[in-house]
């Protein structure tokens, strides 16, 4: 079967044509027919999506429904920009600390 080729203009940097140019010299191709290989490569491995992380499925909560409580799970203990939060505690240095227990001797 004869499919009717379209002629398409495509931007590459300098680089890239240079390679592609040595490369298809290499192979005795003409650059479209490695440009169209490469093209149906990409398309046709692209097709089956990316793959998954090696530690998908590692870790089993037994929890069946994380994805409909999801919100709670994540944000359950968070509170509103606006709302008041606990009482914040302040860091007191060492030295602080060793002059307010020989203040409280006296």
């Amino acid at each position: 079967m004869l499919s009717y080729m379209r002629r398409t203009t495509i931007f590459i940097p300098e680089e890239l044509d240079r390679d592609l140019q040595i490369y298809a010299r290499q192979k005795g191709k003409p650059v479209a027919s490695i440009v169209r290989e490469a093209v149906a490569a990409y398309i046709t491995d692209g097709a089956a999506g990316p793959a998954l992380p090696s530690f998908t499925a590692a870790f089993d909560s037994g929890h069946t429904d994380t994805a409909s409580k999801h919100d709670e799970i994540l944000f359950g203990t968070l509170t509103p920009h606006g709302d008041a939060g606990p009482a914040r505690t302040r860091r007191v240095s060492a030295s602080a600390k060793t002059a307010r227990q020989k203040a409280r001797k006296r």
